[in-house]
């Protein structure tokens, strides 16, 4: 089992850049494929990015491809969200996600480890 704690959200103005951390706690983070997921008022979770168990393989959402970076430090037992160039629509609230698969999902249901969020809010 592992538990997740989502750092580094904020408000921060349109155009600016923010870095998420996701800090996981108990055994064998290489286990765990680990994802971003995000969810504005009124709309279902949606996937953001998602990094393989080694981070050799990375998947972005269309929405944030060449704006957003995942990367992840085994040695730290942690996952980062690099975001960049962020307009009013990513404003969110930000989940970090694991699964013990070998492959890298998009889809929430395939997450058996969930954080508890952190917010992001980015003005115009």
């Amino acid at each position: 089992q592992v538990q997740l704690v989502e750092s580094g959200g904020g408000l921060v103005q349109a155009g600016g850049s923010l870095r998420l951390s996701c800090a996981a706690s108990g055994r064998a983070f290489t286990r765990y494929a680990m994802a971003w997921f995000r969810q504005a008022p009124g709309k279902q979770r949606e996937f953001v990015s998602a990094i393989s168990r080694s981070g050799s393989v990375t998947l972005y959402a269309d929405s944030v491809k060449g704006r957003f970076t995942i990367s992840r430090d085994n040695a730290k037992n942690t996952v980062y969200l690099q975001m960049n160039s962020l307009k009013p629509e990513d404003t969110a609230v930000y989940y970090c996600a694991a699964e013990t698969s070998s492959i890298v999902f998009q889809t929430p249901r395939e997450y058996e480890y969930w954080g508890q969020g952190t917010q992001v809010t980015v003005s115009s």
